[in-house]
């Protein structure tokens, strides 16, 4: 069978990876450069039988989709900058509360209203610790619209594996540029379901004790279970508790469910790292500038490597370390001023062999600002 190849914006990539994954619930509020997702959900998603809900603001979006979750539905949200901060006291709600659901953020040149139509990747600690309060995170990022699609499937099935919201952290140039996009066929990638509680109506439902593989069954919220749910600490049947033994146990559950299985969620793309000399780190559009030098300077015989970061956080620290740890120079390719660097130089033995390559002005880092940085680095007889 022949596959349908399609000519789309990564922002409309996004929508397919979406419904493919079963998504039945969008709520959200048109910003720049993510209006693409919610103009096209708008169009879409009722004739898929879903429901598409424009809200008056973002933080009204993300508490419909937490709602939307509870009783069952797979939900998801998309915005940029300003909206991302603004959805971030519900993002720890759905935290605590172990909802799933995905949030998308196409990235734009900041703070405040910054740069709306101009490209940056200011946004990856903001992903990371824009909630309060110590929590775990699920947040990834693409380079290409294949990866677009199937990274977009699989926040939808971390999201209902771990009972957690799922970032995903594109940027504008990856929302707004087109390029094709091969369809995969229905079941080509697989899917996960909402793990639904096996507890029969009248008998006494724990919506937060997890089975022995880490899992929390759930009950759609309206059914045949009467339970509590609640943004405070809160004991395995969904009410508040100020147990001192509770709150370190539930602390660690929220954290560990997901830090602990780093090698099982993070994702990256290793090219030519074998014997490679240099080591080019990178993530989203910046990656395909990266990716451009590598097989250009290869092509003269210079041993570079390229790995591709699509997972962010938890960052995947202990691959870092052991993919470079023969690299004698590291450098790190981003749009701001340096986030996951900073991540980068923790997770290397030796971080005074990391260096960055960077553009905070809203442009797109070319292959040439890149090679410019390597020649510096090699100037200084690394």
């Amino acid at each position: 069978m022949t596959k349908q190849i399609l000519f789309l914006q990564g922002n409309d990539v996004c929508v397919e990876a979406a419904i493919y994954a079963g998504v039945n619930f969008f709520a959200g509020y048109p910003i720049t450069p993510a209006t693409e997702i919610v103009e096209r959900l708008a169009e879409q998603l009722p004739r898929k039988g879903g429901k598409f809900i424009q809200m008056e603001d973002e933080i009204a979006s993300m508490c419909a989709i937490i709602g939307a979750s509870l009783t069952g539905m797979k939900s998801m949200t998309a915005t940029s900058g300003p909206g991302f901060s603004l959805k971030q006291e519900a993002i720890g709600y759905a935290v605590m509360a172990e909802i799933p659901c995905v949030i998308v953020n196409v990235q734009r040149g900041g703070p405040s209203t910054g740069m709306p139509t101009c490209v940056s990747q200011g946004d990856v600690m903001q992903a990371r610790w824009g909630t309060h309060g110590d929590h775990a995170i699920i947040t990834m990022t693409a380079s290409n619209h294949q990866d677009v699609f199937a990274t977009t499937v699989e926040a939808f099935n971390l999201a209902e594996t771990y009972r957690t919201p799922v970032i995903l952290l594109f940027d504008e140039v990856i929302g707004h540029m087109r390029e094709r996009l091969i369809m995969p066929e229905p079941g080509e990638i697989p899917l996960i379901e909402r793990l639904r509680t096996s507890v029969k109506e009248g008998t006494d439902y724990h919506p937060y004790l997890p089975r022995d593989d880490g899992r929390l069954p759930m009950s759609d919220f309206g059914g045949v279970h009467r339970f509590n749910v609640t943004g405070l600490v809160h004991d395995m049947w969904g009410f508040p508790s100020n147990n001192p033994n509770i709150a370190h146990g539930l602390m660690r559950h929220l954290v560990d469910k997901i830090e602990n299985h780093v090698s099982e969620i993070a994702k990256v793309k290793e090219y030519y790292l074998d014997d490679a000399d240099g080591i080019l780190i990178s993530y989203g559009s910046p990656a395909r500038s990266a990716r451009h030098v590598v097989e250009n300077r290869r092509k003269r015989g210079i041993r570079l490597g390229l790995l591709e970061l699509q997972t962010l956080w938890p960052f995947p620290a202990e691959k870092v370390r052991d993919l470079c740890s023969k690299a004698k120079y590291i450098l790190v390719v981003e749009l701001n001023m340096g986030q996951i660097m900073q991540e980068v130089k923790k997770a290397v033995e030796d971080p005074g062999k990391v260096f960055l390559a960077n553009k905070i002005d809203g442009t797109f880092i070319s292959p040439t600002d890149i090679r410019n940085i390597i020649r510096l680095i090699q100037g200084k007889g690394v």
